[in-house]
Parts: C-alpha cells; structure tokens; sequence
C-alpha cells in the first residue's frame, strides 16, 4: 500500500466523518435509544461525576464489545478502541499494545488498570488482558499521553482503565459461548452473575486452545474468575479471584528468506513454555457525606517457566509475587460557588521473583508512592475545567544473580516526581478546547537491570515532559475529537543490539496527531476512525535526528457496523500501519523497513431469541506480513494469515 503523507492522509480521515454532517439533519427523527451513548468514565480513580469525565478519553462500552464480537479485552482496545498492536510472540491473545509510539517497549510506557488494581508489572512482559471475562467488562476507557500522577511508573503512553460490570439489586445473567475455527481454534465459555438485595457474586469458566498460524505455535488456557461484594447505595465492598493456567509452544523468529519461502514454519520447533497466574483481590468504597473513601489490596503469584533448544536443553524458571495497596479518599464539593473535586491516596506495593533455575535471577522491588490532584469547574455554561496534581514515589530495588552474565547484584534507592496542569473549555456549543502539560516517568525492570551496560548499576529512570493540545465536537450523532502532543524524553530505557545491553538513549522526542471519529450515518450505520501519526526521533547524541525503531509513523484503523432491529448484525473493519524500521536500525543504515500493510476482519450475527450465531473473517486478504523483527531482514516474527471462526451464545 502506498506510504501517503500524514497531512493529506490525516485530512482524508477527516474528510470521511465531516462530509457526513448534513447527515446532522436526521437527528430529529432517531429514537432517542439510537444516539450515540454518553461518556461516563473513573478518570479520578473514583466513580466520576459526569461533569469531571477526564479529557479526552475513548470509551469502549458493553455493546460495542458484543457488536463487535471481540472474544477478549486486549482485542477489544485494538479494534474498537484504534490503539495499534503487535502480534504476541508465544501465540497467547495478549498483543503489544503501543500508545504513542513506544515501540519495543511500548507496554512498559502504559499502565493498565482492572478496577483500580494496577496489572503492569515490574517485569519486561505484556500484562495479561486474555484472563479477564469478556463478559464481566462494562466498559473500557483509554486514556493516552502522560498520567503518572494519578497511576505512576510507565504511564508516559496513556492508561488503559477496565471497568467490570457494578452490580443492580434482583438482577441476573447469564451466557453460553462456544466457537470454533481454522487452525484448530476453539473455546468454551460459561458465564454467570446474581444479585440480591445487597450482595451479588459472580464466575466465569473459560477454556481455549489453537494451534495459531506457524508450527509449534500452540496456545492453551484454562481460567476461573469469580468474585462476591455487598453493596448499597453509599458503596460497596468484596473480593474477586483470577487463574489462569496457560501452556504454548514457542516458533521463534525468521529470515527473510524464510519468511518469503514459507512464514508458518518454526526454527525452534521445540522451543516451549507455560505460564501460572493468581490473583486474589479485596476491594471496598464507602460515601460519606461529602467524602469517598476507596481502597484496594490485591495479592498476585505467577510461576513462569520456558524450555529452550539453542541447540542445547536449559531452562528458565521462576515464581513472582506482587501485593498492592491503595487506599484514597476524594472531596467532592463547592468552592465559591464552583465544583471542586480533590483526590488524594497512596501506592504500595511489594514485587518479589525467586528463581528456581540457574538461568533467572533473584530480584524484589519496594515502592510506595503519594499524590495529590485538585480540578475545579468554572463558568458553568461553558463547562470550563481546570486541574493540577503531583506525586512523589520512591523505589527501593534488589538483585542477585551470581551466575548471571550481567549484573550480579545491586541495591538502590530511586526517587522520582510527577506533575500534572490540565484545562478545558467550551466556546462554542458541543465544542470544547483542552489542553494538558505534566512530567511522567519510568523506571528500568528487573529483567532490564539484570543486563544493564554499566554492570551491577540499575539504569536511570526515564523522564517526559508531555504537552497536548486538542479539541473536541460532540452532538447527538457526531463525535470528533483531534489532538496534537509532544512527549520530550531523557534518559529513555531501550536495549541497544550494538552493545548488548539495555542502556538510558540519548533524549528522544515523541510528536504528532491524533484523530479519533464516530458518525451515526442513520438509524441502522454507524461509523468510526481512529488515525495517529508519530514522530519518533532521537534529538541528541550520535544519533541526533535518526527515527526510532519498530514505530509506524503512520497507523489508521475504521470501522463501519450495521445494526438493524431485525435481529441482524455486521461489522467490517479495516487497519493500515505505515512501513517501520527494524528493531536494531538505530542508525538508520538498514537499506529496508518492515513493510506496510493493511488487513481487514468482518463479522456476521444473527439472533434467535436467546441465541446469536455469528461468523467471522480475521485478515480476510490472507496478508503475509510482520509488525515484528529485530534484525535488518531478519528476527522476523510472522503475523497470522486468513482464519474463520464460527460461534454462538446463549444468554440467560
């Protein structure tokens, strides 16, 4: 596909959703069931009043995820919500999600959240979405650019809220899903909730496996998730319990000759691993006046281990434990006459790995953090907001790893702040102005630190200063929101291949501009874009001016979904991601880039009374291509090709 230049390729996704609006008219004659649903969001870490929604967030909700026939939530973000991102490289569900162009180390520059509990981890792995119940979600809130007061280390890129379903009194649910297709897909699920006057449980069974796209690519995964609260009017509280039990077969990567011959081989067809995961959390929120007050503790134990052949047999075992505290309180009140929301609460948490191999290192991580966010409303018929907040964390960090071919131990102490300004307004009717300025931060994992270029010395922690300006058009049937940011880095941690080690760059810099778009074309259409373009760059040093590796300067996904009131639906989307350089191509010699392509999925649904049966075409095209490789031509990790799965559910 043709490489367009972000200008005229940003005007022509503009074009789609502005040329629609005479379409406006029509509002007057749609039932008031088919605009388009309101944002209600938790961007305080509070139940937010809808007049407090944070700016600029995307919000997935329950019927898109069932429009859209997504079976996990890590797809859901991709599809619905336009975030781009790579294909896992152990076959599991669970993509590289990449907000603002972090590249290799995107998912340790976003944090993700289920119900206050943070599932970003002190390790250099993707956090797990695939254990969480689809049908549990309520909905889903992205949130990009820089956000480390409120949630801390890594969130540079955005934060990605999951919200589970809040329980009604006398109410029920629940579903039967099963679906099966090419390369030997399949998956049962059993779902269920109740609630009574004052307390509701529920559980959730899941069972998957497929044997994916390549050889020795096999992914299995059993879970159980389940939980009970007591709830009132004035708030609730509970506990949830998630497991996992996941086994895959690891294919490794290939040449480009290899690639062009035959992309579903393995070249380590041996290669294995498996993954335990438990999480055990308790949760409580209380009203009190004029005054929340929340707090969660969670418990989390993983057992990991990875057999390899290269060529000879070792082994890479350990268990990690992480415990987590967050208590907060919120005021929500007047001042002079203006609403006023302050928030203010603690992080802590506890990360420990014990290796039980020679090939993995013992390490544990201390942190404890405390901020504070203040956002006043003025000039209420103009919906003006403005806010401010800061942080303060310390990390406390240990390693040991006498075998290691890296560091062998070390002990440090790190601190690092955060600070936040944010303003809104809205000038004209449903148009609104936003800006956002703050300094967000990341600190090195352990498996970064295990291989640092100064041995025995954990890595700097990365800073940003972040700044974004946008505004936002939102009717009954349009909504357009389009934003351009900067995200100015020092010490930014990545691994260098020329010296085989993980290292703080030179400062680099983020920019660009982001649109995202829904257009109700009538009662049965709808519409919606998402399109990024970044500018990822080194801005110092010997590579000053050299674009950084595994990002698309470009990334433009749409969607269009029919939704008749005969029982029927569809759904037809579509993604191009721009050409990219290869993971090791610092210095930009590599006379090729990963290619661009684009790929388009679809989804057909019909419902008989309780029951819904649908199909669906994943890269319809049967595209042969790869969003990873680390190597110039080579360490190329092929995408899937062409599948169709065949489903149905029942609800009760």
């Amino acid at each position: 596909m043709p490489v367009f230049p972000p200008r005229r390729l940003a005007a022509a996704v503009a074009l789609c959703f502005t040329s629609l609006t005479p379409l406006a008219a029509l509002a007057q004659e749609i039932a008031a069931a088919q605009v388009l649903a309101p944002v209600v969001v938790t961007g305080s870490r509070f139940d937010a009043d809808p007049a407090l929604a944070p700016i600029g967030a995307v919000v997935i909700h329950a019927e898109d995820i069932q429009r859209a026939g997504v079976s996990d939530v890590n797809a859901a973000i991709r599809k619905i919500g336009g975030v781009y991102g790579r294909q896992s490289l152990d076959g599991s569900p669970d993509f590289s999600l990449d907000l603002r162009g972090f590249g290799t180390n995107s998912s340790q520059n976003m944090v993700i959240v289920l119900d206050g509990v943070r599932l970003s981890e002190n390790e250099l792995s993707n956090a797990i979405l695939s254990t969480i119940p689809i049908d549990s979600v309520e909905r889903i809130e992205i949130t990009r650019g820089g956000a480390s007061v409120l949630y801390g280390d890594g969130a540079t890129g955005g934060v990605v809220n999951i919200v589970t379903r809040r329980p009604v009194k006398f109410s029920r649910r629940g579903t039967m899903f099963v679906e099966g297709g090419q390369f030997g897909a399949g998956e049962l699920r059993l779902s269920g909730a109740h609630a009574w006057e004052g307390f509701a449980a529920d559980a959730t069974l899941d069972t998957q496996r497929t044997d994916n796209y390549r050889d020795n690519n096999v992914f299995k995964q059993t879970q159980f998730a389940g939980g009970a609260q007591w709830f009132d009017d004035a708030g609730r509280a509970g506990f949830r319990y998630e497991g996992a039990r996941q086994d895959m077969g690891l294919p490794g990567s290939l040449t480009a000759q290899q690639f062009a011959s035959n992309p579903r081989q393995a070249s380590t067809p041996n290669d294995a691993a498996s993954l335990d995961s438990d999480r055990l959390t308790v949760f409580g929120q209380r009203h009190f006046g004029a005054y929340d007050v929340a707090a969660d503790l969670s418990y989390r134990k993983k057992h990991s281990k990875g057999t390899y052949y290269s060529p000879s047999l070792y082994v890479m075992e350990y268990d990690s434990k992480q415990t987590q505290f967050s208590p907060r309180v919120r005021h929500l009140g007047n001042v002079a006459g203006l609403l006023n929301e302050t928030v203010a609460g603690v992080d802590l948490m506890y990360w420990t790995r014990v290796a039980t191999s020679s090939y993995s290192a013992d390490a544990n991580q201390h942190s404890k953090a405390i901020y504070l966010r203040d956002e006043l409303r003025f000039d209420a018929a103009h919906q003006g907001r403005i806010s401010a907040g800061v942080r303060r964390e310390l990390f406390d960090k240990n390693f040991r790893d006498p075998f290691g071919y890296g560091s062998k131990a070390y002990s440090a102490v790190q601190a690092v702040n955060a600070w936040e300004l944010q303003a809104s307004y809205m000038p004209l009717a449903h148009t609104t102005v936003f800006g956002k300025a703050g300094q967000s931060y990341r600190l090195a994992t352990s498996d970064e630190n295990a291989y640092p270029q100064k041995k025995n010395q954990p890595l700097e922690a990365q800073q940003s200063h972040d700044l974004e300006l946008g505004a936002s058009y939102a009717s009954a049937l349009q909504k357009l929101t389009a934003r351009v940011f900067r995200h100015q880095l020092v010490n930014e941690i990545f691994y260098d291949q020329s010296v085989y080690a993980n290292v703080n760059l030179a400062p680099t810099r983020r920019q660009g501009f982001e649109l995202d778009a829904e257009q109700r074309i009538n009662a049965d259409w709808t519409l919606n874009g998402h399109y990024q373009h970044v500018d990822a760059s080194f801005t110092e040093g010997n590579n000053n001016g050299k674009q950084m590796v595994l990002v698309p300067k470009n990334t433009l996904s749409a969607r269009i979904s029919w939704t008749p009131v005969s029982g029927q639906t569809a759904d037809l989307g579509a993604q191009w991601v721009d050409s990219q350089r290869f993971g090791n191509d610092f210095t930009n010699q590599c006379n090729a880039r990963i290619p661009s392509y684009t790929t388009f999925d679809a989804r057909y649904a019909r419902t008989y009374g309780q029951w819904e049966v649908a199909v669906q075409g994943l890269n319809l095209t049967d595209k042969h291509y790869y969003s990873q490789a680390f190597d110039c031509n080579g360490a190329i990790y092929p995408a899937d090709g062409r599948q169709f799965k065949l489903s149905a559910r029942y609800t009760f």
